[in-house]
C-alpha cells in the first residue's frame, strides 16, 4: 500500500543554494581553490505549481469532450430548430387554405352576382363575408404570418367592396378574388418545398391537392356565372313543321361575357384535372386511396358528368343554357366539399407527422446533451483522479530531495523513502538515491582527485610543448616533400626533353635510310621503326603532360582537321585497323591547338585498339554542330564497359581537376582514369574541350570530342575547292578531288616528321545516312548523337 503523504504542500519561499560545503571540498591542499561549476538552468520564470498546469489540464480535456460533442448537439439542434418551423409553417397553412377556401366560396357567389347583372335578389351572403373577415382576423393575429401576406389580407375587404359596388365585369371580379387565392396558396406551395426527406415522400403532392381543389371551386364559380348572364327566352313557329319552339335570345355584350366565362371555366377544369393527375403520380398510395374514398359518391359522379357535358367546348349550348343552375351548384359544390374534406385529412395528418418529427427531434437533442454531459462528468472525474495520483508522489519527491540538497554532509542523510507504485516517481526516487550515494563516495575521493589533477596540469604542458615541435617538424617535412615533388617533376620533364631529342634524332636517321634504301623488304622495316619511333615520341610527350608542362612547336597556320586525324592515327601502333569516316568538309584546326588535340585522339584510338578484338576496325568521325562546333567520334566495337564505371568515368572526364595527381586504375578503388584517359582530360582541360563516353547498343564503346569554337579555324583560301562553270551557265560544280588535295596528309611541326610513317588515307567515302545531311544543316550535339549513344 502507498505511505501516508502530506495533502497540503508547504510554499518555496525562495531559491535553494547548493551545500556550503561544496567547495570546502573542491579546494585544494594547496590553499587554492577552484571556482564551482556553473549550474544548469533549473526552470525559468516566476514559482508555480504543476497543480495548476494540471487543473488547466482537466479543463482543456472538458473543453475538448464538449468541443467534440457541440457539433451533434448543434445539428440535433438545428434540426429541431428546422421541424419546429415546418409545424408552424404547416399550421399557417392550414389557416391560410381555409380562408383560402372561404374566399372561394365568396367568390364563386359574388361572380354569378356580377354576371347576372348585380341583381338585389341574387345579392351575396352577408353571413360569408362575415366568415372571411373573421379568419382573415385571426391570419392577421398569428405573429407568424410573414408581412407580404399580412398586405394581401388587408386588401380583403377593399376588393369585396370593389366586386359588389364597382363596374368590373364577372370575369375580372373572378380573377380579383383568384390572385387573393393564389397568395394563401403560395403557403402551402412553400410547405412542400421546405420539407425535408426525413419527413415522407410526397412532400409536393398536398401542393397540388390544392391547387385541384381551388381550381375546382373555379369552375364551379365561372359555370354557374356563364349560366346566370342574362338572356330572353322567345316561342317560335317553325315554318317548316309549323310546331312552335323555344329560343333563347341574348345580347352580344351578354353573349360575349358568357363565352369568356365558359371559356375560363373549361380553362379551369383542364388545370384542375393536371394538378390532381399530378397528385395523384406524387403523392404516397396511402393519401391517394384516401382521396379516393372521400371523393367518390352519387354527388361527385352527378358532378363529374356536368363537368363532361358543359366544358368539352370553350362555348355554352343552347341545351347547355337550360341546364339548372341549382342541381348544377349542388353537385359541383358536393364535389368541391368532398376534395376539401379530403384535403383537409391530408394536411390534419401532415401537421401530426411534423409534430411528431419535432418531439423526435427534441428527444434527440436531449439525449444528446445528456450523453455529452455524462461523457464530460466522466473526462473530468477521471482526469482529476489522474491528476492526483501525479501531484502525492510529486509531493513526497519534492521534500525528500530538498532534505538531501540541503544537507552539509550528504553521508549523514537517510536516502529518501517512497513505498508508493513501482511507476516512473519510483525510477526517480531510486535515481535521486543513487546520486546521494553516489556524491557520497565522491566526496572521499576529492582530495586525491586534486593532486591528481595538479599532476595532470603538468603532464599537460609537456604535451603542449611537444606538440609545438611535432607542428614544426610537421612544417620542415612539408617543405622538404615540395622541394622533392619539384624535383621529382623538373626530372621528369629533363628525362621526357632528352628522350624526346633522341627520339627526333633517331626518326632523322630512319628518314634518311628510308630515302636512301631501295629495298622493299628492308624499307618496310625501316617503316616500322619509324613508326615505333612515333609511338615512343607519343609516350615520351605523355610525360611531359604529366608533368603539366607543354612541349611542341605550334602552327602559325590553321591545320585541316582529316590532316590533324591522321597524324593521331600514324602515333598509334595498330594504326591499320583504324578507319576515317566522314568529316566536315573544309574543317581546320586553329595551328596552336593542332598538335594537341592530335595526341589527345590518338590516346582514344590507343584505347580503342586496345580493348576491342583485333579483326575488328575502328572508326573515326565527325560532324559540324549547328552551333559552330565540330563533334569527334571514336568507336570500337569491343567488350563495353559496366555502366557504374562509364559513369564514375564521364564524371572524372567532365569535372577533371589539373591540381589532381595522376591514379592508375584498381588502385583507389575503380575509380582512375588510367594513364590514357588522364593525358585525354588533362588536353581537353587545357583547350576546352569536351570528352564524353558513351556506351553503343551493338556493343563497344565511343568516345566523342566537342572541340569548342575557339579550336577552329577558317579554311585558307588556297584549301577550298575550286569550282568549274557548266558550260550552259545554269550553275557550277566542285571537283571531287580539291577536298583531297586540300586536306593533305602533312601536319607542321610533329607530324612532318612521321608523314612517311603515316598509314594511307582510305578513299573519301560519302557521308553515311544521317552524318551528311548533319553537316550540312548545322545539327546540334544532341541531333546528331550516334546510334549507339
Amino acid at each position: 500500500m502507498r505511505a501516508p503523504v502530506q495533502k497540503t504542500r508547504p510554499r518555496r519561499t525562495g531559491k535553494q543554494t547548493a551545500p556550503a560545503g561544496s567547495a570546502e571540498h573542491t579546494s585544494g591542499t594547496a590553499g587554492t581553490s577552484t571556482p564551482p561549476p556553473p549550474q544548469a538552468p533549473v526552470g525559468k520564470g516566476r514559482p508555480t505549481h504543476v497543480r495548476n498546469r494540471l487543473i488547466v489540464a482537466v479543463a482543456v480535456v472538458a473543453a475538448a469532450v464538449a468541443g467534440a460533442g457541440a457539433p451533434s448537439v448543434v445539428a440535433a439542434s438545428g434540426q429541431l430548430h428546422d421541424s419546429q418551423e415546418l409545424v408552424t409553417l404547416a399550421e399557417q397553412t392550414q389557416g391560410a387554405l381555409t380562408l383560402a377556401h372561404s374566399l372561394a366560396d365568396e367568390r364563386d357567389e359574388v361572380t354569378p352576382y356580377i354576371a347576372a347583372g348585380r341583381p338585389k335578389s341574387k345579392a351575396p351572403s352577408e353571413q360569408r363575408s362575415a366568415r372571411v373577415d373573421r379568419q382573415v382576423e385571426e391570419l392577421r393575429a398569428d405573429p407568424d404570418t410573414p408581412a407580404s401576406l399580412r398586405e394581401d389580407l388587408d386588401a380583403v375587404a377593399a376588393l369585396r367592396r370593389a366586386a359588389l359596388t364597382g363596374k368590373s365585369t364577372a370575369l375580372e371580379a373572378h380573377e380579383a378574388y383568384s390572385e387573393a387565392i393564389t397568395e394563401l396558396h403560395a403557403l402551402a406551395e412553400k410547405l412542400g418545398e421546405e420539407m425535408p426527406p426525413r419527413a415522407g415522400s410526397g412532400a409536393y403532392a398536398l401542393a397540388e391537392l390544392d391547387t385541384a381543389v381551388q381550381q375546382a371551386a373555379a369552375t364551379r364559380g365561372l359555370l354557374l356565372a356563364a349560366l346566370n348572364v342574362p338572356s330572353t327566352t322567345q316561342t317560335v313557329i317553325d315554318p317548316i313543321t309549323g310546331l312552335p319552339t323555344e329560343t333563347s335570345t341574348t345580347s352580344d355584350a351578354d353573349a360575349e361575357q358568357r363565352d369568356a366565362l365558359s371559356a375560363a371555366a373549361q380553362q379551369a377544369r383542364v388545370r384542375s384535372d393536371a394538378a390532381l393527375a399530378d397528385f395523384r403520380e406524387g403523392a404516397p398510395k396511402e393519401a391517394r386511396s384516401s382521396f379516393d374514398a372521400t371523393v367518390a359518391g352519387p354527388d361527385v359522379n352527378s358532378a363529374e358528368k356536368y363537368l363532361a357535358g358543359l366544358t368539352d367546348e370553350p362555348t355554352l349550348s343552347d341545351g347547355d343554357l337550360r341546364t339548372s343552375t341549382k342541381r348544377l351548384d349542388a353537385a359541383l359544390s358536393a364535389r368541391v366539399d368532398a376534395m376539401r374534406g379530403a384535403e383537409a385529412a391530408l394536411y390534419e395528418k401532415r401537421v401530426k407527422a411534423l409534430e411528431q418529427l419535432r418531439d423526435d427531434d427534441v428527444t434527440a437533442l436531449e439525449i444528446r446533451i445528456a450523453v455529452l454531459g455524462a461523457l464530460i462528468l466522466l473526462a473530468v472525474g477521471i482526469a482529476t483522479a489522474l491528476a492526483r495520483t501525479l501531484t502525492r508522489p510529486l509531493s513526497v519527491l519534492r521534500r525528500g530531495s530538498a532534505r538531501l540538497a540541503g544537507a552539509e554532509d550528504p553521508t549523514a542523510e537517510e536516502p529518501v523513502a517512497f513505498t508508493g507504485r513501482n511507476d516512473e516517481f519510483a525510477q526517480v526516487v531510486r535515481s535521486v538515491n543513487a546520486l546521494h550515494t553516489h556524491a557520497a563516495t565522491l566526496a572521499g575521493r576529492v582530495a586525491t582527485l586534486e593532486s591528481d589533477r595538479k599532476h595532470l596540469v603538468g603532464q599537460r604542458q609537456k604535451m603542449a610543448d611537444a606538440r609545438e615541435e611535432l607542428r614544426a617538424e610537421l612544417a620542415e617535412s612539408a617543405a622538404q616533400l615540395e622541394v622533392v615533388r619539384k624535383s621529382i617533376g623538373s626530372t621528369f620533364v629533363s628525362l621526357a626533353l632528352r628522350t624526346l631529342g633522341l627520339v627526333e634524332r633517331q626518326l632523322a636517321v630512319i628518314e634518311s635510310l628510308e630515302e636512301r634504301e631501295q629495298d622493299p623488304d628492308r624499307l618496310a622495316t625501316l617503316f616500322k621503326l619509324d613508326h615505333f619511333a612515333t609511338v615512343m615520341r607519343r609516350h615520351s610527350e605523355n610525360l611531359l603532360v604529366l608533368a603539366g608542362t607543354e612541349h611542341v612547336q605550334h602552327s602559325a597556320s590553321p591545320v585541316p582537321l582529316v590532316d590533324v586525324v591522321r597524324a593521331a592515327v600514324s602515333e598509334i601502333e595498330r594504326y591499320e585497323r583504324v578507319r576515317i569516316a566522314a568529316l566536315p568538309p573544309h574543317a581546320h584546326v586553329a595551328g596552336f591547338a593542332a598538335d594537341d588535340l592530335s595526341h589527345l585522339l590518338a590516346e582514344l584510338l590507343e584505347n580503342a585498339t586496345s580493348f576491342s578484338p583485333p579483326d575488328l576496325p575502328v572508326e573515326v568521325s565527325g560532324w559540324l554542330l549547328e552551333n559552330g562546333e565540330v563533334m569527334l567520334s571514336v568507336q570500337d566495337e569491343g567488350i563495353g564497359m559496366a555502366t557504374e564505371r562509364l559513369q564514375r568515368l564521364n564524371a572524372r572526364l567532365t569535372d577533371f581537376d589539373p591540381e589532381a595527381p595522376y591514379e592508375r586504375e584498381g588502385e583507389e578503388g575503380e575509380d582512375g582514369l588510367g594513364l590514357g584517359l588522364y593525358v585525354v582530360a588533362r588536353l581537353a582541360h587545357r583547350h576546352g574541350a569536351r570528352v564524353r563516353l558513351r556506351e553503343q547498343k551493338q556493343g563497344g564503346v565511343a568516345a566523342v570530342v566537342v572541340l569548342p569554337a575557339p579550336l577552329l579555324a577558317a579554311a585558307p583560301p588556297a584549301a577550298l575547292a575550286p569550282t568549274v562553270p557548266v558550260s550552259d551557265g545554269t550553275g557550277s560544280f566542285t571537283l571531287p578531288g580539291a577536298d583531297a588535295e586540300a586536306n593533305s596528309n602533312v601536319l607542321h611541326g610533329r607530324a612532318e616528321k612521321s608523314e612517311q610513317a603515316a598509314p594511307p588515307a582510305p578513299e573519301e567515302a560519302p557521308p553515311p545516312p544521317g552524318v551528311g545531311g548533319a553537316a550540312k544543316n548545322g545539327r546540334t550535339e544532341e541531333d546528331t548523337t550516334p546510334p549507339w549513344g
